[in-house]
Formats: structure tokens, C-alpha cells, sequence
């Protein structure tokens, strides 16, 4: 599929190139006021772990009964797993124009199926990276899971991350 090899190389090695980057930033801003159209968007906020800069990174959320899961599609490197490791978990998540503190906590791999069997519905331009569809079985996901992070998101209890 060209759409795929073409995602795929826009993330050589995992990382966005240039043109992601720019990208991002787009989606960034608009996921951040909450697009009803685009209800699974969400922009994560989080301090650098090198810079102490925040960095916000556009991430489709995905619901699964009363919770909210958000999952790194470039794997354990992604620059905002890494600054979520630093910061202890503790980050902003603006969803559907409101903005929470909040911390992510590790989903064990032992129940990330039904997180990422939504994950992979509600966010398409993720299934390159994780190699998996919308129909995928529950053995491919069982695979998948323990290799890609996927965290709960929690409210946050104290002072704003940074602050």
C-alpha cells in the first residue's frame, strides 16, 4: 500500500521528519480546540526532558469503557514517551477544547488488546507503524502488545506539571 510506505518514511527511524514536525504543529493546534469532527483528538503536553521546555504532541485518544488510553505508535523511542518517563508521568491533555492535568500510568501488556483494538479504530494513520487494521485478531494483537507503550490517563492530583 503507498499510503503506508510513504507514512512510514515520514517517520524514518521512528522520528518525524521535517515535514511531520510541521505537521505536528498543525495538528497540535487544531486538536487542541477540540474539533467535534475529530473526537478522538487530543494534544499531550509534556516537559522535555532535556529542554524543560513544554512540548505538545497531537495523539489520538482511545476510549475503552469508562477510561481514556493514549498509545505511542513509534514505539518505546518516541521523543513524548521518553519526556512522560522524565516528568514521572505527570503531563496536560487538552481534549475537546478543555485542558486537564493529568498522569499517565503503564497499561501492563497483559491488558493492552482491548485498548489497542480501539486505538487502531480510531486512529488510521497509526496502522502502518503498528502494522495492524481495524481487524485485526486478537492474536496479532496480543503480539503488538508489550511492544508499543500504552498508558491510562489519570486525573493529576497537586500543582501543574512544571510549575
Amino acid at each position: 500500500m503507498i499510503g503506508a510506505r510513504l507514512k512510514r518514511r515520514l517517520y524514518r527511524g521512528g522520528r518525524p521528519g521535517r515535514l511531520m514536525r510541521a505537521w505536528n504543529r498543525v495538528d497540535a493546534w487544531w486538536f487542541a480546540r477540540g474539533p467535534a469532527r475529530l473526537p478522538q483528538a487530543a494534544v499531550l503536553e509534556v516537559r522535555g526532558r532535556a529542554s524543560g521546555r513544554a512540548r505538545s504532541v497531537p495523539l489520538a485518544v482511545a476510549d475503552v469503557g469508562d477510561g481514556e488510553y493514549l498509545v505511542s505508535m513509534l514505539g518505546p523511542g518516541a521523543g513524548w514517551v521518553r519526556d512522560v518517563a522524565a516528568a514521572g508521568g505527570r503531563a496536560v491533555l487538552h481534549r475537546r477544547g478543555r485542558r486537564r492535568d493529568v498522569v499517565l500510568e503503564p497499561v501492563p501488556a497483559d491488558a493492552q488488546v482491548p485498548v489497542l483494538r480501539r486505538y487502531v479504530a480510531v486512529a488510521p494513520g497509526a496502522r502502518p507503524h503498528l502494522g495492524v487494521g481495524p481487524g485485526a485478531s486478537d492474536a496479532e494483537l496480543r503480539r503488538l502488545a508489550g511492544t508499543v507503550p500504552v498508558f491510562r490517563v489519570v486525573p493529576a492530583a497537586g500543582p501543574e506539571p512544571g510549575r
